[in-house]
């Protein structure tokens, strides 16, 4: 039994927290009572003591106003009126000899014999306990003048009485403590868990279902709880979109990828065919091209992933950009005129990058080849560079076709493509790859577009001063 308990509250995540806030609630309130226990003992300690002084002030006062005869005759009076009803009160003349003695019935247990001692034991305060009930018999002594003195004593019976009766009430008070702190610290918990619970149910949802349309219900509070059921939404929207992105993009990724391989396989079946070695040598040819196509896609795709992955590996040299930009440009300088392409650059030869410059290579062509690929006929297509001092920001600015708001933050997403019907049929991968080598380098891109008024790219990264201690000098 006490095993199936104990796999039960370790297996039980609200019984735990439930049973912890419990355990703690009860700690304090016990803590709060024992407090109150002790201040309360100690307030009636001091309010008999100062009963006592006052008394004893007041037969002093007496004593030397009236003298021995005032003095008596205050304390038959104070006993008439019933002030000694609690008290005991005992006057010894200079002889020395008992002037006046009165106390309660019920305090025949105390041994007063103890107040008739030698006066070096009288002086201060004189406890005396009862074998009956442990109760004492606190006794102040004030010393008059021609060895008179005044004895006034109280019991602790009636403060021992009042704090019994608290103890009884606070051991009850304990009890319905801890059935309070039990209940409420389950409930308290069941109700904080209700997140993770909806959390639990959305992901078993999400794999019962295999679909990532489920989301976690939220409250839009500043709960750590609600917050992070947020994250997961918005992790889970990715998610969404990169799935329905690949989904969308493996038709592409089929037909790209079996076009060649099929044009590869069709024309080596001709040069097998053929008999003609001109006609092989040029078969030969087109396969070599075809499968450097497919390499190429695959090569992207393994680079992205390396990227992605922080396993990219990078010649970092000083690279004059000015160069990088030119060969770039050389490789679409062909295609931007056949499609009346205005195709210009500006930038000072003397921008110089800590950078991979094959890489850095792949990230202009392929902003270059984005931008030459969506601009209409006649367009313009400008590429600038500016020294920031601690970077140097590379801009890519057309008059294309733009891009609609709600696709900007996706596109350099792997694989992903706005519009299929209104842009040439690619991969999605050139984006997808800038950004990697860039965040690679250290740097960060952005864009900004709109529908119909072209699209400006930005590639910002860290200049050669930030990343070499030895910057390149000039001789």
């Amino acid at each position: 039994m006490s095993s199936r308990w104990s796999d039960a509250v370790r297996h039980a995540l609200p019984l735990r927290l439930g049973l912890w806030y419990a355990g703690l609630f009860t700690l304090g309130s016990v803590a709060l009572l024992v407090v109150t226990y002790s201040l309360l003992s100690t307030t009636l300690v001091r309010r008999d003591h100062e009963v006592l002084e006052d008394m004893l002030a007041r037969y002093r006062s007496e004593y030397q106003r009236a003298g021995l005869t005032g003095l008596n005759a205050l304390i038959e009076a104070d006993e008439g009126e019933g002030l000694h009803e609690r008290l005991l009160v005992r006057l010894v003349g200079p002889q020395p000899e008992l002037e006046h003695s009165t106390h309660p019935p019920s305090w025949g247990a105390f041994d007063l014999s103890r107040l008739d001692g030698p006066p070096a034991q009288r002086d201060g305060w004189i406890s005396i306990e009862s074998p009956d009930d442990g109760s004492v018999l606190e006794v102040g002594t004030a010393r008059l003048a021609e060895g008179v003195l005044v004895q006034v004593g109280r019991s602790s019976r009636v403060r021992d009485e009042l704090l019994a009766n608290f103890r009884a009430h606070a051991i009850e008070v304990a009890i319905a403590l801890v059935l309070l702190a039990v209940v409420g610290g389950i409930a308290i918990a069941h109700g904080a868990l209700a997140p993770v619970r909806d959390m639990q149910a959305t992901a078993g949802t999400i794999l019962r279902t295999r679909r990532y349309t489920a989301r976690v219900p939220t409250r839009g509070t500043r709960d750590p709880l609600d917050q992070l059921g947020a994250r997961i939404n918005e992790m889970l929207g990715q998610i969404e979109t990169l799935v329905g992105g690949m989904r969308g993009a493996l038709d592409n990724v089929a037909h790209d990828l079996r076009t060649p391989l099929t044009r590869f396989r069709n024309v080596a079946e001709s040069a097998l065919t053929s008999g003609q070695s001109g006609a092989a040598e040029e078969a030969l040819a087109r396969a070599v091209e075809e499968a450097d196509r497919v390499g190429a896609t695959l090569t992207a795709l393994m680079d992205v992933s390396e990227a992605e992955a922080g396993t990219m590996r990078l010649n970092r040299d000083h690279v004059a950009l000015d160069a990088v930009v030119r060969e770039a440009m050389a490789l679409h300088e062909d295609e931007a005129d056949d499609r009346r392409l205005s195709l210009t650059w500006t930038g000072s030869p003397e921008l110089t990058l800590w950078a991979d410059r094959t890489r850095l290579r792949q990230v202009v062509a392929n902003l270059i080849e984005n931008a030459v690929k969506y601009t209409e006929p006649g367009g313009r297509v400008s590429i600038e560079a500016v020294d920031l001092g601690h970077a140097i920001a590379l801009t890519v600015r057309d008059t294309g076709i733009g891009i609609a708001p709600e696709h900007l933050p996706l596109v350099w997403d792997r694989l992903y493509r706005a519009d299929p019907a209104r842009s040439p049929r690619g991969l999605g991968l050139g984006l997808s790859l800038v950004k990697a080598i860039v965040e690679a380098h250290g740097g960060h891109v952005s864009a900004s577009s709109a529908i119909g008024g072209g699209s400006v790219f930005t590639v910002t990264l860290p200049t050669a001063r930030r990343q070499d201690p030895h910057p390149l000098t000039s001789s």
